[in-house]
């Protein structure tokens, strides 16, 4: 069985799965032996037609399955963490598994890829267990955290090792490729990611503008993959955001945007309270007073709170979608203003930062694939001394 993620990753299986039941055949497994899973977690489940379109001309003489978080799982142990591991009855059953994932930056996790790609072939009470037990990273990429050593084990478990690791560019092209035992080559990956994608802070910037291809085919994806450098504008700064949006707003089972069930919060609560286990207990306590004392040390002082750039406010973010017709995104987001074209947000942009003026601007093309400096040094420096912010 091959694992793939689905059409929100920009992970080009198409161009691999070729090769890899080529290899299947040279030791006699057929490609109607073989079965390519489509594994979306909690998404929306892909169409036939977006499964087609992942797999790719050769992956249609495979059996292909669309994973379904409620349906045919079967409950195949329990990490030490404590988390069930409920998944797919057909990839338990499964005689070898064979994955095919990228690397992208992710905010619980650090990084997508690795044992991360099993998660969307799991049952709903794995998923909510792994989310809600488990700290974020909050956006650190950093890879050592409980969330990861959880997912480690459920794979362990299910003998999951195998795994194509991609890299892509801007055209979604493979610019490097790891494989095997992704436990002997995880690691180097994630590094590539932080070294080869690396991008500096907008600091000093006017206008930030970031374009959440490749992974924008709905609101709800771009809000959580694409935004990023937005959230690190300075106060006052205009903020733009570019996405196809091609589905819509689109869907996420736990973390919806704008389209969740009554009563989301309490939703949230409760799940958060199935999954409380009392050995994590004063983890969680010792982090809350970990941020607690962090936001004292960084609290500005009252002196810092009188300047201008302290007094301006957090704009809305200009959103600008590309490939949507009217009705198909809501016409009210917190937070953000939708913009018809790219000459009104020009204008919006005067309107926010003054016509005429000489601006500095970030600009950056993925924002899902950058992995931000978070210490800015460079760039702040940079513009201290009046150059133009590195996009």
């Amino acid at each position: 069985m091959i694992i793939l993620d689905d059409l929100t990753r920009p992970t080009p299986a198409d161009r691999v799965l070729p090769i890899i039941l080529g290899q299947l055949a040279d030791a006699g497994i057929e490609p109607a032996e073989v079965t390519v899973v489509i594994g979306g977690g909690t998404h929306r489940p892909a169409t036939a037609d977006q499964a087609l379109r992942k797999v790719g001309p050769s992956g249609r003489a495979c059996r292909i399955v669309v994973h379904d978080q409620r349906r045919n799982l079967v409950h195949v142990g329990r990490t030490s963490y404590g988390s069930p591991v409920i998944v797919s009855r057909e990839v338990a059953a499964s005689d070898l598994l064979i994955g095919v994932g990228g690397v992208y930056p992710q905010h619980s996790v650090g990084f997508g890829g690795g044992a991360k790609l099993l998660l969307g072939v799991l049952g709903r009470r794995s998923i909510i267990s792994l989310h809600y037990g488990h700290g974020s990273v909050a956006g650190t990429y950093d890879i050592d955290n409980d969330f990861r050593r959880d997912l480690d084990e459920m794979a362990a478990i299910l003998a999951f090792r195998q795994l194509v690791t991609l890299h892509v560019d801007a055209n979604r092209d493979i610019v490097r490729i790891a494989c095997g035992d992704f436990r002997r080559h995880y690691r180097q990956a994630a590094a590539f990611s932080r070294t080869a994608y690396s991008a500096p802070l907008p600091a000093g910037a006017d206008v930030v503008i970031a374009n959440a291809y490749p992974m924008d085919v709905s609101l709800t994806f771009t809000r959580s993959k694409g935004m990023a450098p937005l959230f690190r504008a300075r106060p006052g700064a205009s903020r733009v955001l570019l996405a196809a949006c091609s589905e819509g707003l689109g869907h996420h089972g736990l973390f919806p945007y704008l389209n969740g069930p009554r009563m989301e919060k309490q939703l949230h609560q409760l799940r958060r309270l199935s999954v409380m286990r009392p050995s994590s207990l004063p983890a969680k306590v010792a982090r809350r007073v970990r941020r607690r004392l962090a936001r004292g040390r960084t609290r500005p002082s009252a002196e810092s709170q009188s300047t201008p750039e302290r007094r301006a406010p957090e704009r809305d973010i200009l959103f600008h979608a590309t490939d949507t017709r009217p009705g198909e995104l809501p016409a009210t987001m917190p937070g953000m203003s939708l913009v018809e074209s790219w000459a009104a947000l020009v204008r919006a942009v005067e309107a926010e930062q003054g016509a005429g003026r000489e601006l500095q601007v970030a600009v950056y093309p993925c924002a899902p694939l950058h992995c931000l400096d978070l210490a800015g040094a460079e760039v702040r420096d940079h513009l201290a001394g009046g150059g133009r912010a590195r996009v």
